[in-house]
């Protein structure tokens, strides 16, 4: 602890609040609440022993920390909350993807509302469902309510049917051919479907079934009979677990590859879907902290929230987290622990799913770690390398006809390519004529020239043959590294020259070692093309107004704004280009010659 955190510690109030934990850069790395903020952040600093070891990391790396100290203890939760989702500290046990799904929207701020999709939930008086893991099965949703509900799709009222009311996808709102009133029972409708409440729309359509019959309108009569089987088709295929309310059953799993949280919304005593969340977090935290932290985060920006949360174990905020809830989003929740019976069930349901969803997301990264470390130890025993290469410089030349002529260097670490070493280099040596060889030996002296020891990779691959393989060694060992391997990738077949033989190493076609090394010949490939075509657009942009002494951007962007385009100005008068701002009657006297002599030059030839 320093001098600035031990100060403060004698400062601290016994009041509700917030403590926010910062690092020596001012960034905010864990946000927390506490009753008695002076008891709470007084137990970082003490005797360590009872402290896991995210805990003494996180301490180790306090430089400062401030507090905001508020009313109540509920206050207190709102806030962390809030601060939690804006800073997103770094020692939080925080969801990872959560915003990464889409919601169903009606748009009710809308005279006529629609059905859309969207990964954001605006406070804009739509109301929303979601958010939806399962794409597929949210289009097929979408797809069965268009063709149930017929809501419009275009965002922008027109003024007559479009192609959608004539094949029956639209009701026609725009041209009046629909009341409001009988639009807005469908909007309705949709809400229930979307809600779980289908034996709300089946009793509401039958009433008005039988009514249409009555009145001898069979024809509608028979569409609304037509909907009516497709809902029931629907709700066969769901299972009827409860008899009543609106439930979510949250269960949790943990492993060393992180948590997972899975989530089961009942409606109406029926499945209506699920949703997984992995967070990170420290596996030392308590499962208690974790589900605490997930229900915070999670309700903090649902849109929906259910008269039931079943959770898999009691947390201590239970209470606190109930006055939450009907404080900030209007709802009495009951959040509940069941011991025995139908809920029970449901609970361990959704703790099963959540162990199967973490033990796939580890088998899927076994896959990849075996891509990319097994893969790099494959490359050590195929090439006979003292140790495996764990990091790996790559090099690529890109040019046309010798023009704009670059080079890329592409870094992978274990395995896995790291971006952020990427280099790109501009040849100098070679512009206006192909010479290969020689921009290999510039971007190897650029990089290698005056590295030290420590600063080589593990392996350097230079995308060519022998003649470029040979031009690399000839800089890389003139300076002074003779130890580090360097090999040559032909363009065909991915054969692999080395220093000391004649003959090609072919690795095996079915190996992660062929797999990794195509790899990272086309990132490099990729990264030099990508720069390349950046510069050859960036000279083609060039205007003919660069030519002229006393142009430059601001008085070029005046010209465009006046005259709109390069034919425009070469036809203006001298009076004309004068009354731009920024332009002279010498600059505009300039311009005008210019495109003068530039014709009568054009025409000789």
């Amino acid at each position: 602890m320093n001098d600035v955190v031990a100060e403060k510690l004698k400062l601290l109030p016994e009041k509700p609040g917030v403590y926010l934990m910062k690092n020596k850069r001012g960034q905010i790395i864990y946000v927390g609440k506490a009753i008695k903020l002076k008891n709470r952040v007084r137990q970082y600093f003490q005797s360590s022993r009872n402290h896991s070891a995210k805990t003494i990391a996180m301490v180790s790396h306090i430089e400062d920390f401030e507090t905001i100290i508020t009313d109540n203890e509920l206050e207190a939760l709102i806030l962390e909350c809030n601060l939690i989702k804006k800073h997103h500290p770094k020692y939080n046990i925080m969801l990872r993807d959560d915003k990464t799904y889409p919601y169903l929207k009606i748009t009710l701020n809308e005279q006529y509302p629609r059905l859309t999709t969207t990964r954001r939930v605006i406070k804009d008086g739509s109301k929303y469902f979601g958010p939806y893991t399962n794409i597929t099965a949210m289009k097929e949703t979408v797809k069965l309510l268009r063709r149930l509900f017929p809501l419009r799709t275009c965002k922008h009222l027109g003024e007559r049917p479009c192609l959608e009311y004539h094949i029956k996808r639209c009701l026609a709102p725009c041209a009046r051919l629909v009341k409001e009133d009988v639009y807005n029972e469908m909007v309705q409708s949709v809400c229930l479907f979307l809600e779980g409440k289908t034996e709300d729309i089946e009793k509401n359509l039958t009433a008005k079934m039988q009514n249409l019959a009555q009145n001898l309108e069979f024809e509608m009569a028979g569409k609304i009979r037509d909907q009516l089987l497709s809902i029931r088709q629907v709700t066969e295929k769901q299972k009827i677990l409860t008899d009543t309310g609106n439930m979510d059953a949250i269960g949790m799993a943990t492993s060393p590859y992180g948590i997972c949280m899975q989530v089961f919304f009942v409606r109406s005593g029926k499945i209506l879907g699920r949703n997984q969340f992995l967070m990170t977090g420290d596996m030392e935290d308590n499962k208690e902290n974790a589900l605490s932290a997930f229900l915070k985060q999670y309700y903090n920006d649902a849109v929906f929230i259910p008269s039931e949360i079943l959770l898999p174990l009691d947390i201590k905020e239970t209470a606190l987290l109930e006055k939450w809830l009907a404080e900030e989003k209007s709802v009495k929740t009951k959040i509940i622990t069941p011991k025995r019976g139908v809920k029970k069930d449901i609970v361990e349901m959704a703790n099963e799913n959540a162990v199967k969803y973490l033990q796939d997301q580890e088998n899927k990264l076994k896959d990849k770690m075996a891509r990319s470390i097994g893969a790099v130890y494959d490359l050590q025993k195929y090439l006979h390398l003292t140790k495996p290469p764990m990091r790996m410089e790559c090099f690529d030349i890109s040019h046309i006809q010798g023009s704009e002529t670059v080079a890329s260097m592409v870094v992978f670490q274990d395995g896995k390519p790291d971006k952020e070493s990427y280099r790109r280099f501009k040849i100098n040596s070679t512009e206006g004529k192909p010479d290969d060889f020689m921009s290999m030996r510039e971007v190897t002296m650029r990089r290698y020239g005056k590295a030290t020891a420590k600063e080589m990779p593990d392996l350097i691959i230079i995308d060519g043959g022998k003649g470029q393989l040979s031009s690399a060694l000839e800089i890389i060992r003139g300076a002074g590294h003779l130890t580090v391997p360097v090999v040559g990738l032909a363009k065909q077949f991915e054969y692999i020259f080395t220093e000391h033989s004649f003959e090609p190493v072919i690795l095996p076609r079915q190996s992660d070692a062929l797999y990794l090394v195509q790899q990272i010949r086309d990132e490099a490939h990729r990264f030099a093309i990508t720069y390349h075509r950046n510069l050859r657009t960036k000279r083609n942009k060039v205007s003919l107004l660069d030519n002229i002494a006393g142009v430059g951007a601001k008085r070029r962007k005046a010209l465009f704004d006046r005259f709109e385009n390069i034919a425009n100005i070469k036809n203006a008068t001298v009076e004309e280009l004068s009354s731009v701002p920024g332009i002279s009657e010498n600059i505009a006297k300039s311009i005008y010659n210019f495109f003068r002599t530039h014709e009568l030059i054009s025409k000789k030839i």
